[in-house]
């Protein structure tokens, strides 16, 4: 898929009534439509001097509905503090809606510029007209259009009616980064008033007159269903207890009045689940499927040179990872009301589109009949790009005929789950006379999680890798594989998905080398990145001058060479995913013979900030969130069944636990790329070469505390 900003502009624009309405296009290669994958971005100014910009990707705490109307304003020249902001629902309107793969700034960076820029250069023109004066005496500031000689001015409420009747241009000047007057700026967060207040609505939140609530009982098992059931203990003894009824092959929904009696009458449904293919399915066996799969040719990644020609002494090592879980705070939900020939969802979604369009197909209507209101969701990363629980909504509403929120508890969201799969990595290079690398050689044995979903890549390869296994070292000789392995285990799209299992593998393995050589660690990835390179992998170009700035920058920061007090150690990982870079320098002592993490120093090169506090919340939050992925995260089979299913056996980082991350960004002016997720892989690595250094004992399988 080719980056937006490679992408044709269309501009197309509509007036209603005495406001001015812009929606520009941008798609590839076609106009908009139901098939399109253009995302749109939205102005609306109407005479009452009111600016709306609807936000199309769904805020789950990364910010979206601050930073994209940001870039907008930025080219609008608008009052930022008359803004508005509406969430935009499913629609055909704004190409492609889903929220993942740090995907909402990066993709959108051109196409908001670019009608903002649109919807300015109309204003200016319709200022023009109105005083008779060339439009190059005119100038759009702070929301207004001025006159500099005659030191008139005018609103953009003022000028709404007149520029809507004006052709909309299809190429605009854009502004320059020396420019910018919103864009970089610490703008305070537009959420973040009703959340203090307790006014947001988040999924969980939602009520509606009449509402029931309904949990269902799935099978435990992977790929069982359900035989029979047996509702009497249901309706007898729990008060409220409205219906009880087969919702799929594997799941029975319990509506009642309240969630309580929901929960109840569940505890004493009786159902006869058969375990399905899968009841001997464990732990144990998806490794050994992994280690067997490790022999089979795998397809090519990556490569350069020739890895087997190389001569010199040569070191392995095998690493693993673990099934995880998204474990967000707000459990699955979604309400639903099935009105026969409608159906309105309130659903806290990552992909807006599909939940219209699985619902649409699993209660028999066409796509434009069903609407999406999409609320805030408390997390995501990556389990709300699964859309089960709208569909089960959906049918449970269409069941009862009213309004239904269906409600998860945690254990539903444990053990009934999409999970981030399982790995195995096997690693080796070849040695020059002085230690350094000449030759490397990584391969990745996994499921594959779109081939499983029957999205299959080119030659096996997953569609995600090339996104998120990228090697960004300048060495003569290099070889990326891909072994793909089936598994029964659901697969979902987790925070950084791939990438946090790439680069634990290779940075720590990038330790295990540095250490056989006698070398610093930071040396040794500052001399494979020495020369400027430009390295193509996919559709993306890596350049080791950016990898080696924010090495440069995290060390320099952490005070990498200086003597740290007794007790305390380092370690240092670098990965780049998602068109950013990020290096990060872990402080640990070892208490117990647990690690215990002080500080994390994060430099990030992603291009140009949008807002810096935004960024200095995003790193944080994928620092603690792989943290607790490094130290705990596993999930395990055994007859079938996920074991896990609470924080309980599935621990977060705690809050005493917690470090100080402090947060370097590299100066940019190229283009904004990802940042939700690439400060996640490099954690671990950078952990466990900590663990090294304090202890000399290698950990090549996470969790670290299993």
């Amino acid at each position: 898929m080719s980056p937006l900003s490679r992408r044709e502009f269309v501009a197309a624009g509509a007036a209603a009534g005495a406001g001015l309405v812009v929606g520009f296009y941008l798609p590839h290669g076609m106009r908009s439509s139901k098939q399109s994958f253009s995302p749109n971005a939205y102005v609306r100014i109407t005479a009452d001097n009111k600016i709306t910009i609807v936000v199309a990707r769904s805020e789950m705490g990364q910010g979206v509905r601050t930073a994209l109307p940001m870039i907008l304003a930025e080219e609008l020249e608008a009052d930022w503090k008359q803004i508005e902001i509406e969430q935009a629902g499913a629609s055909t309107l704004y190409g492609d809606q889903t929220t993942g793969g740090s995907a909402s700034v990066r993709t959108t960076w051109d196409p908001m510029r670019k009608a903002g820029a649109a919807a300015r250069e109309m204003l200016i023109s319709a200022a023009a007209l109105t005083w008779a004066v060339p439009r190059s005496t005119c100038a759009a500031q702070n929301g207004n259009i001025f006159h500099a000689a005659s030191r008139r001015q005018l609103s953009y409420g003022e000028l709404a009616g007149k520029a809507a009747t004006l052709p909309i241009p299809t190429d605009v000047m854009l502004k320059q980064s020396k420019d910018y007057k919103i864009v970089g700026q610490h703008l305070a967060r537009v959420d973040t008033p009703s959340k203090v207040k307790g006014e947001a609505v988040f999924g969980i939140d939602f009520r509606m007159p009449g509402m029931k609530y309904a949990v269902l009982s799935r099978c435990p098992t992977i790929g069982g269903k359900m035989l029979s059931f047996d509702d009497k203990e249901s309706k007898k003894k729990i008060s409220g207890v409205s219906h009880v009824g087969k919702i799929s092959d594997s799941a029975v929904a319990v509506v009642a009045d309240s969630v309580w009696g929901a929960m109840e009458g569940r505890r004493l449904l009786n159902v006869n689940w058969d375990d399905g293919p899968n009841k001997e399915l464990n732990t144990a066996k998806v490794m050994d499927s992994l280690k067997q799969a490790a022999g089979k040719k795998g397809a090519s990644l990556y490569s350069a040179g020739d890895v087997s020609k190389a001569a010199g002494p040569k070191v392995s090592a095998e690493y693993q990872l673990p099934f995880m879980a998204h474990a967000p705070m707000e459990p699955g939900n979604c309400t639903a009301y099935f009105l026969g020939t409608t159906c309105e969802l309130w659903a806290p979604t990552q992909v807006p589109q599909d939940c219209r369009d699985s619902v649409a197909q699993a209660v028999g209507l066409d796509p434009d009949q069903v609407k999406v209101n999409v609320t805030l969701m408390g997390g995501g990363f990556g389990r709300r790009l699964e859309h089960d629980y709208a569909v089960e909504a959906a049918l449970v509403s269409k069941a009862v005929r009213g309004p239904v929120k269906v409600l998860w508890t945690r254990e539903d969201d444990m053990r009934s789950s999409t999970y981030r799969p399982a790995s195995l990595h096997q690693l080796s290079a070849v040695l020059d006379g002085a230690g350094w690398p000449v030759a490397f050689t990584h391969r990745i044995i996994a499921p594959s999680i779109s081939g499983q979903k029957g999205q299959p890549g080119p030659n096996g390869i997953d569609p995600d890798l090339p996104d998120e296994a990228a090697f960004v070292y300048g060495l003569p000789n290099v070889s990326l594989e891909y072994v793909l392995v089936e598994t029964a285990v659901p697969l979902g799209w987790m925070r950084s998905v791939y990438a946090l299992q790439a680069g634990f593998a290779s940075e720590s393995f990038i330790d295990e080398l540095a250490a056989a050589a006698g070398k610093d660690p930071l040396e040794y990835r500052l001399h494979m990145l020495a020369k400027d390179q430009d390295i193509p992998f996919f559709t993306t170009t890596w350049h080791t001058a950016r990898m080696r700035g924010v090495l440069q920058l995290a060390a320099e920061r952490a005070g990498w060479g200086k003597p740290l007090p007794s007790g305390l150690f380092r370690g240092i990982a670098c990965f780049g995913c998602f068109s950013s870079y990020v290096a990060e320098v872990v402080e640990i002592s070892m208490e117990n013979d647990a690690p215990r993490v002080h500080r994390v120093v994060a430099a990030v090169d992603c291009g140009q900030v949008v807002n810096p506090s935004i960024l200095e919340q995003q790193i944080p939050g994928g620092v603690i969130y792989a943290l607790s992925n490094a130290l705990r995260a596993k999930i395990t089979i055994e007859k079938g069944r996920v074991v896990q299913g609470n924080f309980d056996d599935y621990a977060p980082v705690r809050m005493d636990e917690a470090p100080v991350v402090e947060v370097h960004a590299v100066p940019s002016t190229e283009s904004p790329t990802g940042i939700g997720e690439p400060s996640v892989p490099p954690l671990a690595p950078a952990l466990c070469n900590a663990i090294y250094a304090a202890t000399k004992k290698r950990i090549r399988a996470l969790p670290i505390l299993s």
